[in-house]
């Protein structure tokens, strides 16, 4: 086994891991760090798909690993700032486990 395959396979470990966690959890603070956790199995599947040769590895993929942490980082920011407002309005961070039946009706 090589060392790219080894990092493929973490990283489709982690993707796993995190997909797992962002169904069996309510609390969003959980989900958001489920959703990085996927996002760091993405990054290092990426990283090890660029390492599959014997050549110099492939500097496109890494180029995208590096702009996918800024903006997994920036949606990272903007969901706890979500998470926080929906705490300061219901005073909850978790989601229901059952959606209501029916949506009450807004007055006009």
């Amino acid at each position: 086994m090589n060392m790219a395959f080894f990092y493929a396979l973490i990283g489709v470990g982690l993707f796993t891991l995190g997909l797992y966690a962002l169904i069996k959890h309510t609390h969003l603070l959980r989900k958001i760090l489920a959703i990085n956790v996927m996002g760091s199995g993405v990054f290092l599947v990426l990283v090890a798909l660029s390492a599959r040769t014997q050549q110099a590895p492939d500097p496109v993929p890494h180029a995208m690993v590096i702009t996918g942490i800024v903006v997994a980082i920036s949606a990272t920011a903007l969901a706890l700032a979500l998470m926080l407002r929906l705490r300061d309005a219901s005073g909850r961070v978790e989601l229901p486990e059952k959606l209501p039946e029916k949506l009450p009706e807004e007055p006009m």
